[in-house]
């Protein structure tokens, strides 16, 4: 892991950095969907991200959020930790009402995945995964005083 990555990693737990990428979210996802993945504002080289596509379970538009992912095997999981806010994503709403989404990865390559919410022994088994590619989703627990919502999607 380099340099640029610790640094990335260790400003993940101030407050001041969760409110800076919530409000970057919709350039990382522009500049992720212009580049077919290729760029994103973190860089490629400090955290594996992806775009999820969700179905709006009210709208039943397509609905795109960048979201930084840990591998598991053929699979990817993903935190709906909302930047350690005290509610829920909507995207995770979305996939809680239809477990069928899409992610684009690096190079605009796009995969059909199922996602399933990790409970109990599964979560206990993902968990260790996300917060060694983000540690502050620990930070985003405390900061939050709730359960985040972790999924694990798997190609269909």
């Amino acid at each position: 892991m380099g340099w640029y990555t610790n640094v990335i990693r260790s400003l993940g737990h101030r407050p001041w950095f969760a409110v800076a990428g919530r409000n970057l979210v919709p350039i990382d996802r522009w500049l992720q969907r212009k580049t077919n993945g290729r760029i994103t504002i973190l860089g490629r080289s400090a955290l594996p991200t992806l775009l999820l596509t969700t179905r709006g379970r009210k709208s039943g538009l397509p609905r795109t959020v960048p979201l930084i992912y840990a591998p598991d095997g053929d699979g990817f999981v993903v935190t709906a930790s909302n930047w350690g806010q005290e509610h829920h994503p909507a995207w995770s709403a979305n996939l809680l009402a239809s477990s069928e989404a899409i992610i684009s990865l690096e190079g605009g390559r796009d995969i059909p995945v199922r996602a399933v919410l990790a409970e109990g022994a599964e979560r206990d088994r993902v968990w260790p995964l996300v917060t060694k590619v983000w540690p502050a989703y620990d930070t985003y627990v405390e900061r939050s005083g709730r359960a985040i919502r972790v999924f694990v999607l798997t190609p269909s």
